[in-house]
Order: structure tokens, then C-alpha cells, then sequence
């Protein structure tokens, strides 16, 4: 009731505000034609509908018309570089969809308004935001964008590899609570994971993706490597961390836990190692879960734990705290003349029952927590819920435009050390050198 009272006094703020005369304000609104997920733009032109609504009820003649500029960007990043392109021509839209480490570029251009006021001008609409997807969102400490969406990506695990191993219930039980506690570590996954194999439960021990990504990011987190510096929006490293980082790698390579070859794997043999059930496990993302119901023949959400458990990238060390990485898409608000109507627009379109429509369709994570609650959710969304906790460890990917660059250059010592061409401090002082020469004052060596 509270929500639904901000709602309207809202809404009668803006209606007061609306021209006596009869008018129609067209918010622009940039979005990838995106079939895996509609409703980021279909819930922007439903909260326009709902808005005329109440204009109309209120008596007033003023009406809001969305133009949607659908865009034909194979992915977030070549959209992110068209809608800069446009914004320097002077057609800003007022609403874009967004994958959020493209931020401080859009801030920088002087596209992506700050929403400070808005939030909390309006703190009923947002008061249930889990916090920490707000980290998403941030650039030098303010928010400039509204979480869409979220995920999660962790390591599954195989329970029924672990029993083949040997391992009773009480450890499968025990496993994310202890990886929680900080007592059980990266060192400890490997031993795990090197003792299915050499017991012989498991022929591969575990996978990662075998490309370029951002799912390395919780493993480099979880050695203490924070690679954004928020105070001067620049890519960090820290040489004594990502060392210790590609010695763990080889130190999975050499118990036999880790394919050496894991970086000349597909996509589809990487998926089959664990959907076959060939790995104890696998890090990569929530949305995952319906191939794997598929892959096992499950039945719900009782089958699905029963044979698959779900825990952080482990602390580094005993007593360290776990991660993992959420990538959420995220709206701005241009820097237009229309910036407050598009703001409420934004603010409408974020609430439980629209986003639930969208996160339970598309197998992502909520941004609010009462959606949790909602039956849809709790019908449809039972992997999404028990996902939802997860976030409290979540990593986001740094607002930076050279974000991928970064990745890229981070990936090329994975290579190197998986495949045995260099040892950790090689493959560390090889990283360190390209991101000097190639991200220049982009990026701070700390060490």
C-alpha cells in the first residue's frame, strides 16, 4: 500500500505539472531488437499506457507516446558504441537498454543523467532494491541507471559424483555453508575435484568457459584482485594477486582437476562435460539450469538439488569471503529535456509485478526482493528464488568502457599457464606488460 500511495503522488506531481493544453510527449526509447528479452522495452511502452491512464483520470489532456528506435546490434557492446555515436549527433534518446559497464562512457559523453534526485525523490518505488545491484550502477560514487535485470553465476556441482566419490549427504549438505564460512577454499575445490577423478567418479574434474568472458572475474575476485578503482573510474590490478591467481590455475592443472586443454574447448564440449556427467562441476551462470533439468532427465525443484548443488567461487584462503558475478542490463535516463517524465517511466516499469514478467520469461534473477513472494515467481521461478541469496556475494564487471580489453589481455595468462607455456610469474609479468602498453592511464598497477 505504501508503494502503491508513492505510485500516485507520484504520478499526480507530474500530471499537476502537465500542460492545461492538449499534448503529447514522445519519449525516445533505445533498445536492441533482443528476442531473449522483450519486455526490457515492452515494460517502458506498458508504463506509458498505465501513465496515460491516470492523465486521463485526472483530467488531463496530456498523453505520453514511446518511439521505440530499435536497433539491429548483434550485442550490448556494439549497441553501447551506436548509441554513443548518436548521442555526439545530437539524437539522445530519453530511455536506453544497457549493459551497465558501459556507464562511465555514457556519463563522460554527458548522455546518462544522474538519478540521485529521482531515487530519492521517489524512495518507495526503489526501497526494496536488493543493495547490492546498486553497485551496478554506480560511477564516481552516484547512480546514473536503474537495474533491469540480474543474474548469478556460480559453480554447480555434481552430488552424484560426490557420492560415487565417497562423500555422504552431510558433506553435500554442509558444502555451500562451509564455502560461505570462508572453510573451504579454491585449493580445496581442486582437491575435491582431483580426488573424483582419481577415484575414478569423475573423468574431468571441472570446466570453465573456454573464451574470453566475465565469469573469471569471481575466480580473480576470490584472490583479492578488485580490478576497478571507483574513486578515479580506472581498471586496476594488483601483480601479487593475479600471480597467486594463475598458481592456483596450475596448481588445478597439475592435480590432474583441470584440463590442460581447457582453452581449446567448444562451447558444446564444454557444456557436455558437465550436462554428460563426465565433470564434478562447472562455473557459469543460473540460466543454465533448464539444459541441465533437460540433460538429467529432473523433474523439479526437489530432483534438480538432489542431484546438482550450487556454491560461490571459494575465498582464496580459510576465513577469506566468497564471490561470484552477476551482469545486469540495466536502463539510463538521457540527459533531455524529458529526463523526469522518462525517469517515472523507468521507475513504472522496475516494480515487482512487470519485472517479474520479465525475469521469470527470460531466467533472470529479480532486481526487487518481494518479487520473490509473487506466484509467478514462486510457481516458475523456483531456481531464480533460491538463486536470489547468492547475490548478497555478487561482483559486477567495472563500468569501463576498456572492460573487454581487459578481459582479453587477463584471459591470454589463463591460456598460458593451463597450457604449461609459462609459469604463473611469466604469464603475470606477460599480462602486466599488455595492460601497460595497451590500456596506458586507463589502467592502475598496484603493485
Amino acid at each position: 500500500m505504501h508503494i502503491l500511495k508513492s505510485i500516485s503522488a507520484s504520478l499526480v506531481a507530474l500530471t499537476v505539472a502537465a500542460p492545461a493544453i492538449a499534448e503529447t510527449v514522445t519519449i525516445d526509447l533505445w533498445s536492441r531488437a533482443d528476442r531473449s528479452g522483450p519486455l526490457r522495452a515492452g515494460n517502458i511502452v506498458a508504463a506509458a499506457e498505465q501513465l496515460n491512464r491516470v492523465f486521463e483520470a485526472a483530467g488531463s489532456e496530456t498523453r505520453v507516446e514511446v518511439n521505440l528506435i530499435e536497433t539491429n546490434a548483434k550485442g550490448f557492446d556494439a549497441d553501447a558504441l551506436d548509441l554513443l555515436k548518436a548521442h555526439s549527433v545530437g539524437d539522445t534518446p530519453d530511455i536506453a537498454v544497457a549493459a551497465h559497464e558501459w556507464i562511465g562512457s555514457f556519463v563522460e559523453a554527458g548522455l546518462a543523467a544522474n538519478l540521485e534526485d529521482h531515487i530519492a525523490a521517489n524512495e518507495a518505488l526503489y526501497s526494496d532494491m536488493i543493495p547490492s545491484l546498486w553497485n551496478s550502477v554506480m560511477y564516481k560514487g552516484e547512480r546514473y541507471g536503474i537495474p533491469q535485470d540480474s543474474e548469478i553465476r556460480m559453480f554447480f556441482v555434481n552430488n552424484d559424483i560426490l557420492r560415487a566419490a565417497g562423500y555422504d549427504q552431510t558433506f553435500i549438505d554442509e558444502l555451500p555453508g562451509k564455502v560461505e564460512a570462508g572453510e573451504f577454499t579454491m585449493y580445496d575445490w581442486c582437491d575435491l575435484a582431483a580426488d573424483a577423478v582419481n577415484k575414478g567418479a569423475a573423468k574431468i574434474g571441472w570446466v570453465h568457459r573456454p573464451n574470453v568472458g566475465p565469469d573469471f572475474q569471481m575466480a580473480m575476485a576470490s584472490f583479492g584482485i578488485d580490478i576497478y578503482n571507483e574513486d578515479e573510474a580506472k581498471l586496476q590490478i594488483t601483480k601479487s594477486g593475479l600471480e597467486k591467481y594463475y598458481g592456483w590455475l596450475k596448481y588445478c592443472v597439475d592435480n590432474g582437476s583441470l584440463p590442460a586443454d581447457m582453452t581449446t574447448y567448444s562451447w558444446d564440449s564444454t557444456h557436455a562435460a558437465f550436462r554428460g556427467g563426465s565433470a564434478l562441476g562447472k562455473f557459469h551462470g543460473i540460466w543454465n539450469v533448464g539444459a541441465q533439468m533437460e540433460a538429467f532427465d529432473l523433474s523439479g525443484p526437489e530432483d534438480y538439488f538432489n542431484k546438482i548443488t550450487w556454491i560461490h567461487s571459494p575465498p582464496a584462503e580459510k576465513g577469506g569471503a566468497p564471490k561470484n558475478l552477476s551482469h545486469p542490463i540495466i536502463y539510463i535516463v538521457g540527459e533531455t529535456e524529458n529526463k523526469d517524465l522518462a525517469a517515472m517511466l523507468v521507475a513504472m516499469a522496475s516494480q515487482h509485478v512487470p519485472n517479474t514478467e520479465h525475469a521469470v520469461t527470460t531466467n533472470h534473477t529479480p532486481i526487487m526482493y518481494g518479487q520473490t513472494a509473487m506466484p509467478k515467481f514462486q510457481k516458475e521461478g523456483w531456481a531464480l528464488i533460491a538463486g536470489t541469496p547468492m547475490l548478497e556475494f555478487a561482483e559486477f564487471m567495472p563500468n569501463h568502457a576498456k572492460i573487454g580489453q581487459y578481459n582479453a589481455i587477463t584471459y591470454s595468462g589463463v591460456q598460458a599457464v593451463e597450457t604449461g607455456e609459462m609459469t604463473p610469474a611469466e604469464a603475470t609479468e606477460m599480462v602486466i606488460e599488455e595492460l601497460e602498453v595497451e590500456l596506458g592511464d586507463d589502467v592502475i598497477i598496484l603493485d
